[in-house]
């Protein structure tokens, strides 16, 4: 067995066998001799050589590959820094000319390697790089290059160790009496800020030296650098003096550089900052700000006068104003240390600058503005902190300024000052709040955001607990109610405030100033109370109780004395009973407000103490519910009426338990007078007349509840619909405790003046006082139509004529849309209450048909086209509750109700149609059901068959409508009539039901309607009927009967709208029906259901034809005189008829009449002209169906087909110009004739006998029509043809076709065609399994195409041996009959089929093995190569047909296999690629002795195809190679085992293959591979990620598999490198991209010891030429692989 250490004795061999060296190998040898030639590149050591050719790679263009170049040198700088340090240093100084950008990335990559590396360097590669990075850095004089910023960077990561060194070298180039080179002014500068503990001690030397050149330096860039260099080391001093405890050297003080820094600060201020560079500038005020910490007190105090000034000058100067700001800080903290006396004298200048900074508008909110403006911040701290009073002195009165940006500014700076300076500030708090009351009035938001500001700091800081603070807090309250939508526009500066609006920033101040600012508790207790009543603080009711909740709670924490308000102290707090009526109504909108309604009932609930005493205990249990319910629902999900009807649930019940008339009235009277704060919001208002209502039913006081009843009905807005109906409502709930009290208001104010004339200002104009009345009578009206529906039944039917209706009455002549619609509703109302009276059987309503009239003409006045109002509902809904009133109304009038009703809903258009069509759907269904109501009461008043019949009979043109909806409407009322009728059915006597068969007749071919639910509905109305007949026969009403109840069953069936289930379903009714529709019934129900036979439906017109045809086959025997003029009637219908849908009952029917002169129409049938038209087809099927004249027709068209030739060769195929074959004119007749026989179900029996011989004819019929083409007249006419009638066939010699089925019948039109006829036969001879699973593989469409035809066969002997097998034994030796066949394509097809036979078992169960191999085997030798390749194809199929006979064959298989790759001379064979796919296939059941004879000869045979540039050549070959691997075991391992190791590389590399085919085909062989290797990791990597169906991370695989190929076979580096090199000329892009990253990793795990095995001077050459590839990718992968060959320095 192969062991670890094996290949390096065996597999040491740079080549497989078998196999030359190839172009592009030659070219790496003659190259790498060149090279070889090249004394110097041999002579360089390793490691410079390795930098040196990545080197060269650094002017790439591609930026990835420059930054790969530039990670290769890290990789080297990483193994060894001095050697890689020392290269870059020696490749900078030999290539003087390499471009600035290049040397950069060098230098930056030289920096990588340092900052790694520092503590290894030796000495003297830092002083080589230290002279290096300096030479670089002072080169140009150019300033702020990248390449010197780079050469300085590498100074300071040197610096970082070798500090002395590093300044050494630079000190030498800053010499005094000479300006120095910028870089070094630079680099000086960062190496004291990365390094301060360092360079500080160097700095008293450096600045001596600087000072003198200061004056000599002339270029403002230069002077630049020099404050640069000077504010860094300033900022080094400061941070080294404040850190002395750790530093080196702790008796450093600051006078130590204080002349010195003196001295530059007099250059800097006095003669540079007049400069009029800007950069300049604000270079020189940068350095000054931490220089003035290192100035002499002295000096600093002395300069003040002078410095100050000038930097408050600069702001004018510069835009960007960040340095300046922070500079100052830093300055005036300076002064502020000394003690300044000069800040005094200043303070004003330094007030006006920096208020004017605060101001100036902000055009970004970069972090550059944003970190000015909190410096400048920082310098009103500092000045507050010293000056506070004359700071407030300048500030304040700023607030009173036209100018916006001033009034914010000083906003902003108060706010900064109040928070930062609390201590300076507490004495001036009184001041500072009697000056915010002018920007109390300011309207600009960004003020007001402002002020809400200051206010916040106020409030945490005590100011608000001051005189004066209640402003504060009501103004906080006023910017919480400003509209929530009213949108935030940008402003002047572009500032978007929609995110931070005035209103959202208040709500959370509120919040938060009550919920965690302690102090304010009581300043908000109970002030804030006073905000809840007000109108104009209705926005911010939702933030206020929420406050006041949190507020609440903590007072009742603190005891009841606290919690308890003495409303008599606080005359401004509203009364309990206008914070109840106020937060109740607010409540009823719950969701509004940011969910108002929630947050108004908690506050509701936790100040129950201070409403009334009763309430605590009673609110504790019915608050939560209410809050739990809002929880349950959203804005979208809740119903506003059953939420109004909880909320006054509520109130009833807080009015029981506080039973105090007193209370109630006070409660009552503080509700109305708050109707007119509700004017804005109608559904607010509604509820609270609702809640007037409720209140007033609830008091015992007569006198009060009419005052207050009066006093609604003289104030109220009778404009305003939401309004009237409102108090109507109020009216309503009155009653049920007050009746007679509110009908007196209600009669008092009809005879008042008020209700005769106009009032208002309008009254002047005629026209809008008579729209004024007509509001008010329509208010009037819907006041006694709720007082009829809400009080007591017992009550209302004595005052209905007398008082209630005798207003309305008055009115009904009136045109108003809006009063005719309260007339309605009010009427409906009334009709309701009474009906419901007990008394209502014996009450005589003596203008009943005068009111149901006038409901009518409402009705009909609607618009028919549309459904915008509940006239019509609420109309029909009064009358229906009014005919059950006496007396009874005439016939005549119950039709016109009727008919009237019916015309309103019937005619309008679907409901989903129209713009308005979503609003109206709910007013439609309730219409419907208002429709349905009436019917069925007026039905109940006659429930006999005639009543039933007069009313299915008003039904009956809609029932017929060409109307979709209209049908499914009737059907629905009609459906819900029966059912009304069935329930209350009750017969005394058996009496026949007459019109029965004109009912079902009706119904019945509804069962097909198009729609859905009218289907069903009609379904449920036959069911209804037939249970209404056997009631009519004296059975119970629960009695079941179990044909009927068939119906339901089938009734579900009708929900598929597929054609064959919905007209079987109706055969099936039609079954029912027939067996229990009396005799005398029949003949009515036939005639009604031939009417159908001509409905606008043609659903319903087929479903007619399926319930005939039904009908004479059930019930055939009594209607035997009957049956000529039927068959007359269908015989016409097959002549006449153009609709598809009625022909295959009619063609039935006349088979039932031509049955007896079949064989006049034989014959002529053959002599047909092409297409055959309908007619001839129905004949040819109706001649089928007598089995023995079947058996003769079959025959003959069979030897029709066959006897002449299938098709003529033109002159142009002859001569190979075009393929043009035409068919020929009696195979083709004979073909359309074979197909409409097999169609006949009576065929079946006679196809089954003569099976064999047809399917092998059609078969190859089938053959013989692919890429054949028609005759040209037959084109001719099939063009010209266009009416169905005559063109029923489409001729098209191999059209595919699937014959549909219903029941056992095929439709008489489908495609005419050798594939329709062989579907045919497999449909007829039972065959459905085989002919379903052909078409779900498509194999029907594969047939009759040549590039698919082979497919199709295959697929088709696949489904016959899966399917039909015991069919097989005489199929196949028909088929074998064909071996000599002159035609090509017939001895493809027939092997095609043979062929796939094998790949089923079944052939041994039938002994068919031994004969179809030796059948394929002797067509080896065919001429054609398509019948060689499926010989192949079909011996590799035993594989999967007959496993454990493969075995006994494997000489004879694998013999012809291999025969198979040798076959032609093409190098691309098709047969080569059959012989490698069988292969694979049996390879695992040879045996492996026949294996062992042919191993090596395949596999040498098929590695060429493992680079071949076709996708299915590499799968096959790498696929074949894999089974090899896995049939490969004993003996043959050794043969067999330089094979897998000669494999390894090119199956690795293409998993990298772009065909998905190919990769996934290395993946199987890999894994077969790698068990003959033995070892457990590499096999363990390959389980891991080569799992089929899992994407591989091929690097990570690749990393894996190297490191431990070179872990346990380290002698086989040398090989797989060598093999890599030949995939260096891949011609797949990514397939050459692998092979670098494949050596590289090989090179990264091998050990040092076996660069021996690897030609390196070759690799690097061929790495130097992928260097230059023109894909990046692959200049990436050779570049990082360059850096990985450290391994072998």
């Amino acid at each position: 067995m192969l062991r670890s250490s094996r290949p390096s004795a065996c597999l040491l061999s740079s080549r497989p066998p078998g196999t030359s060296w190839s172009a592009g190998e030659e070219a790496i040898h003659a190259h790498t001799g060149q090279a070889e030639a090249e004394s110097t590149e041999m002579t360089r050591p390793y490691i410079k050589r390795l930098s040196f050719t990545l080197l060269d790679s650094i002017t790439d263009k591609d930026p990835m590959v420059q930054e790969q170049v530039c990670s290769a040198l890290c990789s080297l700088g990483d193994a060894q820094p001095d050697e890689t340090l020392h290269a870059c240093e020696e490749y900078l100084r030999q290539h003087d000319k390499l471009a600035h950008p290049y040397r950069t990335k060098i230098l930056r990559a030289m920096e990588t390697v340092l900052s790694s590396h520092i503590h290894d360097l030796d000495k003297d590669t830092a002083g080589a790089v230290i002279l290096l990075a300096t030479s670089e850095m002072t080169r140009t004089k150019e300033l702020d290059c990248d390449w010197q910023q780079a050469a300085g960077s590498v100074l300071v990561a040197v610096g970082k160790r070798f500090t002395n060194q590093v300044m050494e070298e630079v000190l030498s180039r800053f010499q005094p009496g000479m300006l120095p080179h910028s870089s070094v002014l630079h680099t000086l500068a960062n190496l004291s800020v990365s390094n301060a503990f360092d360079m500080v001690p160097f700095l008293p030397s450096i600045l001596s030296t600087m000072l003198p050149m200061l004056s000599m330096a002339k270029q403002d860039a230069l002077k630049v650098v020099f404050c640069g260099a000077l504010q860094h080391f300033s900022e080094s001093i400061l941070e080294y003096l404040a850190n002395l405890d750790q530093a080196p050297d702790p008796t450093v003080r600051k006078d130590t550089f204080g002349a010195d820094i003196f001295g530059a600060y007099d250059v800097l201020f006095h003669h540079w900052l007049q400069s009029r560079d800007a950069k300049l500038r604000l270079a020189v005020v940068a350095a000054l700000g931490p220089m003035s910490h290192l100035l002499p007190s002295e000096r600093l105090e002395e300069q003040l006068p002078k410095l100050l000034p000038a930097v408050l000058g600069l702001y004018k100067k510069h835009a960007e104003a960040f340095q300046i700001s922070k500079s100052l800080g830093q300055i005036l903290e300076a002064a502020v240390n000394v003690s300044s006396r000069t800040l005094e004298v200043q303070l004003d200048a330094l007030l006006v600058a920096l208020h004017a900074q605060i101001c100036v508008p902000v055009e970004s909110s970069s972090p550059l503005v944003m970190n000015s403006q909190k410096e400048v911040l920082r310098c009103f701290t500092v000045l507050a902190c010293c000056s506070p009073d004359r700071l407030l002195a300048f500030l304040l009165p700023r607030l009173d300024t036209s100018n916006e940006r001033l009034r914010v500014g000083t906003l902003q700076i108060l706010r900064h000052i109040i928070n930062s300076a609390a201590a300076q500030m507490e004495a001036k708090q009184p001041f500072i709040l009697s000056s915010m009351r002018l920007p109390l009035l300011d309207t600009n938001d960004k003020v007001k955001r402002a002020v809400v500001q200051v206010i916040s700091a106020m409030a945490h800081h005590g100011y608000l607990e001051q005189p004066g603070g209640e402003v504060m807090v009501e103004y906080i309250v006023q910017q919480c109610a400003l509209p929530a939508e009213e949108p935030e526009k940008p402003g002047p500066d572009g500032e978007d405030l929609a995110a931070d609006s005035v209103r959202a920033v208040s709500i959370r101040t509120l919040y938060l100033v009550s919920t965690t600012v302690d102090r304010m508790n009581s300043v908000l207790w109970p002030y804030l109370l006073e905000f809840l009543t007000p109108v104009r603080f209705t926005a911010a009711l939702t933030p206020l109780c929420r406050s006041l909740v949190h507020l609440a709670l903590k007072r009742q924490e603190a005891g009841a004395d606290d919690f308890l308000i003495q409303y008599n102290a606080n005359a401004n707090l509203p009364s309990p009973f206008a914070m109840t009526t106020r937060l109740l109504v607010v409540s009823s909108n719950p969701y509004l407000g940011d969910g108002r309604g929630a947050a108004s009932l908690r506050l509701l609930k936790v100040m129950h103490q201070n409403i009334h005493p009763f309430l605590g205990q009673r609110w504790e249990t019915t608050m939560p519910m209410l809050l739990e319910y809002l929880d349950e629902h959203t804005e979208e999900s809740l119903s506003l009426k059953e939420w109004e009807e909880k909320l006054l649930m509520f109130l009833r019940d807080t009015l029981a338990v506080v039973s105090d008339n007193i209370w109630i009235c006070q409660l009552s009277q503080e509700m109305c007078k708050q109707l007119p704060s509700y004017s804005g919001t109608p559904q607010e208002k509604n509820f609270l007349y609702k809640c007037i209502g409720t209140t007033l039913g609830a008091a015992s006081s007569k006198e009060v509840v009419r005052k207050h009843l009066r006093e609604l009905l003289e104030t109220a807005r009778y404009q305003e619909e939401a309004e009237q109906e409102g108090l109507a409502c109020c009216f309503g709930i009155c009653a049920i405790t007050h009746l007679e009290d509110t009908l007196a208001q209600l009669e008092d104010f009809v005879r008042s003046d008020v209700f005769r004339k106009s009032t208002g200002i309008f009254s002047i104009f005629k026209d809008r006082s008579e729209h004024e009345v007509e509001r008010m009578k329509s208010c009037l009206i819907l006041c006694y139509g709720h007082v009829a529906a809400q009080a007591p039944r017992e009550l209302v039917l004595a005052r209905v004529e007398s008082d209630i209706l005798r207003s309305m009455f008055q009115c009904f002549n009136t045109k108003d849309p809006a009063l005719k619609l309260c007339l309605v509703q009010s009427l409906c109302m009334v009709s309701q209450a009474m009906c419901s009276s007990a008394q209502a059987s014996s009450f005589h309503f003596l203008r009943k048909t005068e009111l149901v009239t006038q409901m009518m003409e409402f009705i009909r006045a609607e618009p028919p086209d549309c459904l915008r109002t509940p006239i019509r509902k609420k109309a029909m809904l009064a009358c229906t509750y009014l005919v059950n009133l006496e007396p009874a109304l005439e016939e005549q009038t119950q039709a016109d109700v009727v008919h009237s009703c019916l015309h309103s809903v019937m005619a309008l258009p679907p409901e989903a149609e129209g713009g308005d069509g979503v609003g109206r759907e709910p007013l439609y269904l309730d219409t419907v059901c208002a429709l349905e109501d009436l019917l069925t009461r007026l039905l109940r008043q006659n429930m006999t068959p005639q009543g039933l019949q007069i009313m299915v009979e008003h039904l009956s043109p809609w029932i017929k409508s060409p109307r979709g909806h209209e049908r499914a409407r009737a059907l629905g009322l009609g459906a819900c009539l029966l059912e009304f009728f069935q329930e209350h059915l009750l017969v005394s006597t058996l009496v026949p039901f007459h019109n029965l068969g004109l009912l079902v007749g009706l119904f019945a071919p509804r069962c097909a309607d198009t729609w859905t639910t009218t289907r069903q509905k009609a379904v449920g109305c036959v069911y209804s009927l037939l249970y209404l007949q056997l009631g009519y026969e004296g059975f119970s009403r629960d009695h079941r009967d179990d044909v009927a109840e068939r119906l339901l069953t089938l009734q579900d069936g009708l929900v598929n709208a597929d054609p064959t289930i919905l007209f079987h379903t109706c055969h099936s009714i039609a079954q029912v029906i027939a067996k229990r529709l009396p005799s005398d019934q029949l003949i009515s129900l036939l005639l009604t259901v031939f009417e159908s036979l001509g409905d606008p439906d043609k659903n319903c017109s087929r479903a007619a034809t399926v319930m005939i045809n039904c009908l004479l086959k059930e019930r055939g025997n009594v209607l035997l005189e009957k049956v000529p003029e039927i068959v007359s009637v269908l015989r016409a219908k097959l002549r006449d008829t153009q609709e598809e849908h009625v022909l295959p009952a009619a063609q039935h029917s006349v088979y039932l009449l031509a049955s007896q002169h079949c064989e006049a129409v034989v014959s002529s049938l053959l002599g047909s002209p092409l297409p055959f038209d309908s007619h001839t087809c129905a004949l040819w099927r109706a001649l089928a169906v007598e089995p023995g004249l079947t058996a003769q027709v079959l025959e003959l068209l069979l030897e029709k087909m066959s006897k002449d030739v299938p098709f003529k060769e033109s002159r142009a195929f002859l001569l190979g110009s075009t393929a043009d074959r035409v068919a020929t004119l009696l195979p083709l007749a004979a073909t359309c004739a074979l197909y409409e026989v097999l169609s006949a179900p009576s065929s079946g029996t006679v196809v089954l006998e003569l099976y064999p011989q047809l399917f092998a004819a059609l078969l190859l019929r089938v053959s013989c029509t692919v890429g054949v083409q028609l005759p040209r007249n037959l084109q001719a006419k099939e063009r010209r043809s266009t009416s169905p009638a005559r063109a029923a066939r489409n001729l098209d010699p191999c059209r595919e076709g699937y014959p549909q089925q219903m029941g056992h019948q095929i439709p008489p039109y489908t495609n005419s065609s050798a594939v329709d006829a062989l579907q045919a036969l497999l449909l007829r001879s039972g065959s459905q399994d085989m002919l379903r699973c052909v078409e779900l593989e498509r194999g029907w469409e594969l047939l009759k195409t040549s590039a698919g035809h082979e497919d199709g066969v295959a697929q088709l002997a696949s489904s016959m041996a899966k399917y039909a097998g015991p069919r097989l034994p005489p199929v196949t030796k028909a088929l074998a009959c064909t071996q000599n066949s002159v035609y090509e394509i017939q001895r493809v097809t027939s092997t095609a089929f043979l062929a796939e036979l094998l790949s089923s078992n079944v052939v041994n169960d039938l002994m068919l093995l031994e004969p179809l191999l030796d059948n394929l085997t002797a067509r080896l030798k065919d001429s054609s190569a398509s019948v060689r390749r499926l010989v192949l194809r079909g011996l590799a199929n035993m594989a999967s047909g007959s496993p454990d006979k493969v075995r006994a064959h494997g000489p004879q298989l694998l013999t012809a296999m291999v025969s198979g790759l040798d076959d032609g001379d093409e190098p691309h064979s098709p047969v080569a690629l059959e012989a490698m796919v069988g292969l694979s296939r049996l390879l695992d059941l040879v045996e492996p002795w026949d294996l062992r004879l042919v191993l090596l000869h395949t596999t040498i045979r098929i590695r060429p195809f493992f680079d071949s540039e076709k996708v299915e050549f590499r799968t096959a070959s790498i696929r074949l190679f894999g089974h090899l691997n896995k049939a490969c075991h004993g003996d043959c391992e050794d043969v067999f085992l330089e094979q897998v190791v000669g494999g390894l590389v090119p199956l690795l590399l293409h998993l990298r293959d772009p065909q998905v085919p190919v990769a996934s085909a290395c993946k199987f062989a890999l894994c077969m591979c790698v068990p003959h290797l033995e070892c457990a990791e590499l096999a363990a990597a390959f389980y891991k990620y080569l799992q089929e169906g899992r994407s591989v991370h091929f690097g990570e695989f690749l990393n894996s598999t190297c490191k431990h190929l070179m872990h346990h076979f380290p002698d086989l580096l040398g090989r797989l490198v060598s093999t890599n090199l030949f995939y260096f000329k891949s011609s797949w892009d990514d397939v050459r991209a692998a092979a670098p990253m494949f050596t590289g990793f090989l090179v990264l795990h091998a050990e040092p010891e076996q660069k021996t095995q690897v030609d390196l001077e070759q690799l690097i050459v061929a790495l130097q030429l992928l260097l230059k590839d023109p894909v990046p990718g692959v200049r990436e992968k050779a570049a990082e692989t360059l850096g990985r060959l450290v391994k072998f320095a």
